[in-house]
């Protein structure tokens, strides 16, 4: 046995989600039309550079309201795939009920490895910080959410000590996150395909775990999981979620009926699902998307 009981051939099966569910060109395919529709009818400001590469750009999706709440999505795809622009749809759930969008981009693998990845999103957050005020967000209240690779990018954000990563970044910088479907154990992926691009060593699965990496002070966690989803996928956001509550952080769980790896995410730009619903309590805003 390669892992946990399984052998290469039955942990590629636990995280190969395209063999899965064969509809996954469909989804793929309506979450850019989605996208496409929500950046042609919400006031966005796109392709916003917070890093000196190419692939270190931001869109912001604007509220009517100000000092609103800045939640900041950061999009799955085995850290090797897909773009914010695959994404804008999220906005859908979150805005009207007014929270500012922000979605970053970031180097895919195997251009980029796994801690200049995480290196980028640390620098995304550390831009929406600096600039809140700019598209009439409060610096004080930021919240991330990601689904899948993101997740993990999430549970490293919340993990992150921001002092020590630039000396005019407050403690509690982050104020709640939301982990989708998230990767908390990275050893699982450097024993499955999933590595053929991704290359982790080692020593970046101890860096780079979010179970190996909590942090002394946590911001509340969502930590949400599709019910038709995958053992190990449950084993991953249990695991974790585990240990958020083991040293006393605030902590809730949810495994939405009915959804699977894919459909998760796409809950996430309905305003009225339950998922989404939590993530807007989270930031103390009303479940009513016509919010008053």
């Amino acid at each position: 046995m390669l892992y946990r009981g399984y052998d290469r051939q039955g942990l590629d099966a636990q995280y190969f989600m395209r063999a899965r569910h064969p509809d996954w060109e469909n989804w793929f395919k309506k979450w850019k039309a989605w996208s496409e529709k929500v950046r042609a009818a919400r006031s966005v400001k796109r392709d916003i550079a917070f890093g000196p590469s190419k692939d270190e750009t931001l869109d912001v999706f604007y509220t009517r309201y100000n000092r609103s709440p800045v939640h900041v999505f950061i999009h799955g795809g085995y850290w090797q795939a897909m773009s914010k622009d695959d994404h804008s749809f999220v906005a859908d759930g979150l805005v009207d009920a007014g929270a500012a969008v922000v979605i970053p981009n970031y180097t895919l693998a195997p251009e980029a490895d796994i801690d200049e990845i995480v290196r980028q999103c640390r620098a995304a957050i550390a831009w929406t910080w600096r600039n809140a005020a700019s598209f009439g967000g409060d610096p004080g209240r930021i919240f991330v959410s990601g689904h899948s690779a993101g997740g993990h990018l999430t549970a490293m954000m919340v993990s992150t000590d921001w002092p020590a990563y630039a000396q005019d970044l407050p403690a509690d910088l982050i104020k709640g996150g939301c982990a989708i479907s998230g990767l908390f154990d990275l050893e699982a992926m450097r024993l499955c395909y999933v590595n053929d691009k991704l290359k982790l060593t080692p020593d970046q699965v101890r860096r780079q775990s979010p179970i190996n990496a909590l942090p002394e002070r946590g911001a509340p966690l969502i930590v949400a999981v599709g019910n038709d989803e995958t053992s190990e996928f449950h084993r991953q956001s249990d695991t974790y979620a585990a240990q958020w509550l083991a040293k006393g952080f605030t902590l809730q769980t949810m495994r939405p009926a009915g959804l699977n790896h894919y459909s998760i995410v796409d809950a996430v730009g309905n305003p009225r699902h339950p998922l989404t619903r939590a993530m807007l309590a989270q930031m103390d805003l009303p479940e009513d998307p016509t919010r008053t």
